[in-house]
């Protein structure tokens, strides 16, 4: 099924031209922007939408899979992108070619002219944390906009989140009506409707967007902002299954989470610079239809503009030597330490100063001072070298009664920025200094109840921790500003929606990155996600462990558990673990390392079907520790072969530094997640297996747990 995959080719003359003309549907809509994106398109490429026949698989050609590309077919893909002050690394332009390769004959299937698919950008602020965190950043860049806000999510529903953001609009409104003007606003989302069968993409009448399930704002509230919202599907299983915002044509975020409240923990990141306008044309491209009114900044490219991010103010979140200011937690790469060979852990890991055991024992002297405790009790996890981590001085287990004064005296404390109390900042800056005082402790709170107090927001409440106390450098940081950078090498590997529901459309920018990623890694490849069965992933992480490749995956137990017991869907998390470690030879085995996802106040994973209290999200791909592709698609069969996805590939060894570091700090999966390579199966000291578990074999009538779990998709409660 994967073979076109893996056997990519050359790039055509044609595809070349097409990437390094300046035309694209923006350019064609600058000029007329009455036009409408999917007119605009069909002028350039001569296909106004993406048929099934495009998107069927491509004929493989015979022959040795590819490993290494030529020189001069890799000066040719350099071609293809628009890179700013750095050149792209060769691994960055393997995964890039083989993304290109496969628009060969179809161009709709990147969902992005040509032309702007590999671009540049910059990164100041990643987000690891609640959706609330998230949607607060998006408030916050909303009443800021000065003409327009582009915002698309595959699931909106009426919650805390959403009125983050609703709130934020008729802020907005107000700021305009002061300034005497209007602000354009399009709102993109998927609630499956029957009047999608016969028109995908439906403008959503006033009376349809205003019931309490959505609840967005009525005209008459915002008489200074011209809205309109979609509602996008392709039938039948052609999900938008998109996340990201675009504000003035100068921001764009992307991220992981719907518009809803639960309990996963989620990530978005923060893009400046001629990205944006790569990621302002896929905008359009998923809108299709023309607008009305146009967004103003059609003819306002972000390329060419100073990038504004890297003020003083941004300087001075950052401490001489890379520590956030006011906390121990280091967020400057250069000065972050991460181990090349085992970065994420496992066996005989090591991360920072030879490992997280050495990490902790060096900071054993700050332990003593938050617990008052003279000895660490130090658990080991046999099998798995000398990781550890720092419980308590009782034997018997942890205890989380330690004090631990706030860094910032409470009368200095900012106020929370909540739905329902908003407390707008200027800048990211701002945001950071709110942010980390909403997760400093209160008086007579440890940092790991001040967590669980962020974990639990809208969803969990009263939800106990038990993790222990970790040292202050290793303390979460939901937002993680990054230093000022010159713009980095990026390119968007989308995937086009598929409606039918079969297995043809394997062939996109999306799947052949991810698979060459895989192919080309030499030293390590990370995954997290919150489901992965994808049936041309099985054998690529396969291949990688066997020719000596460490394989990182952070997998979510249980999560959308009953929609993979579907037929044809390639089964649940816990099968797929225990059948990849079996089909392992004894030292590839050692080279897959299999984690559970568990939140950073929890000693154990939590199954998300039995007990929906704490769940991962992130979709993320780290490659050699120097690539990262992120975005939207999970590695699932919906995401693989249905789903429209729209994910970033950016080369940065800083960033991906950075993401590691904090992805770390901000989970405990690397120290209890970890699964037996023997069994393929997570167990505790006393053998048990988590609670609600359905084992490897889900058992003869596992397809009706899925057509419940179908029926939950569909209504927004399962696992998008």
């Amino acid at each position: 099924m994967a073979d076109q995959l893996n056997n990519p080719g050359h790039l055509n003359d044609a595809l070349i031209e097409q990437c390094t003309s300046n035309a694209s549907v923006s350019s064609v809509l600058a000029k007329d922007p009455s036009l409408s994106p999917g007119k605009a398109w069909k002028q350039l490429y001569g296909n106004g939408k993406t048929h099934s026949s495009a998107l069927k698989s491509k004929e493989s050609s015979p022959g040795q899979e590819q490993t290494d590309l030529e020189l001069d077919e890799l000066e040719r893909t350099a071609q293809c992108g628009k890179w700013g002050p750095k050149t792209p690394s060769d691994l960055f332009l393997k995964i890039y070619h083989d993304a290109l390769c496969t628009l060969d004959r179809h161009p709709e299937l990147g969902m992005v002219s040509p032309s702007l698919m590999g671009s540049c950008g910059v990164i100041p602020l990643t987000i690891i944390s609640v959706i609330p965190d998230i949607a607060r950043h998006m408030s916050n860049l909303i009443v800021r906009a000065e003409k327009e806000v582009f915002l698309a999510t595959n699931y909106w529903q009426d919650s805390v989140a959403s009125k983050f953001l609703t709130n934020a609009i008729r802020e907005l409104d107000k700021r305009a009506g002061q300034r005497g003007d209007r602000v354009v606003i399009k709102i993109l989302y998927d609630r499956g409707s029957p009047r999608q069968l016969f028109e995908p993409h439906y403008l959503v009448p006033e009376k349809e967007y205003r019931r309490k399930n959505v609840a967005l704002p009525h005209p008459d509230e915002i008489p200074n902002i011209d809205m309109q919202v979609m509602n996008y599907h392709t039938p039948v299983v052609g999900t938008f299954h998109s996340k990201y915002m675009l504000v003035d044509r100068k921001i764009a975020l992307l991220q992981s989470n719907n518009i809803q409240d639960n309990a996963n923990l989620e990530m978005c990141i923060h893009l400046e610079g001629p990205i944006v306008d790569s990621m302002y044309d896929m905008a359009l491209l998923s809108w299709h239809k023309g607008m009305d009114p146009p967004l103003p900044s059609y003819n306002e490219p972000a390329a060419g503009k100073d990038v504004t991010c890297f003020g003083e103010r941004h300087a001075e979140m950052f401490e001489a030597d890379g520590r956030l200011k006011g906390s121990k937690v280091v967020v400057n790469p250069e000065r972050i330490k991460i181990s090349t060979d085992h970065p994420y852990g496992g066996q005989n890991a090591g991360i920072t100063q030879g490992g997280v055991m050495a990490r902790n024992v060096d900071a054993y002297e700050d332990l003593k001072t938050l617990t008052g405790t003279n000895q660490p009790h130090v658990v080991h996890f046999e099998g798995y070298g000398s990781t550890g981590c720092f419980l308590s001085n009782d034997p018997n287990g942890p205890t989380n009664n330690a004090q631990n004064s706030s860094p910032i005296p409470t009368k200095q404390l900012l106020p929370e920025h909540r739905a329902d109390d908003p407390h707008y900042d200027e800048d990211i800056t701002g945001e950071v200094s709110r942010i980390q005082a909403q997760i400093s402790p209160k008086p007579n709170e440890t940092h790991m109840q001040a967590v669980t107090r962020l974990l639990n927001h809208t969803v969990n409440k009263d939800f106990s921790g038990t993790a222990p106390e970790c040292p202050p450098e290793e303390q979460m940081t939901p937002y993680i500003p990054h230093p000022a950078h010159d713009p980095i090498p990026m390119a968007l590997v989308n995937r086009a929606p598929y409606g039918p529901p079969k297995h043809s459309a394997v062939s996109n920018p999306q799947n052949a990155a991810w698979l060459s990623a895989l192919r080309n890694a030499t030293r390590t490849v990370f995954i997290q996600s919150p489901t992965l069965n994808a049936e041309p992933l099985i054998p690529a992480i396969r291949e990688a462990c066997e020719r000596g490749v460490d394989v990182y995956c952070y997998i979510c137990l249980g999560y959308n558990d009953a929609g993979e017991l579907l037929p044809h869907q390639n089964g649940h998390n816990e099968k797929i673990a225990h059948d990849l470690y079996k089909s392992l030879s004894p030292s590839a085995r050692q080279r897959l390392h299999y984690h559970w996802y568990v939140a950073k106040d929890q000693t154990r994973p939590i199954h998300k079907t039995h007990s929906d209290k704490r769940n991962s999200h992130i979709k993320l791909m780290i490659v050699d520790c120097q690539i990262a592709i992120m975005g939207n698609g999970n590695q699932d069969t919906q995401s693989w072969f249905h789903s429209q996805e729209i994910n970033l590939l950016l080369g940065s060894p800083e960033i991906c530094k950075s993401w590691i570091d904090a992805l770390r700090r901000c989970q405990n999966t690397h120290l209890y997640g970890a699964l037996d390579p023997s069994e393929g199966v997570w167990k505790d000291e006393e053998g048990r297996e988590v609670e609600g578990a359905i084992g490897v074999d889900p058992g003869k009538f596992s397809w009706l747990r899925g057509v419940v779990g179908a029926v939950r998709r569909v209504q927004g409660t399962g696992g998008f």
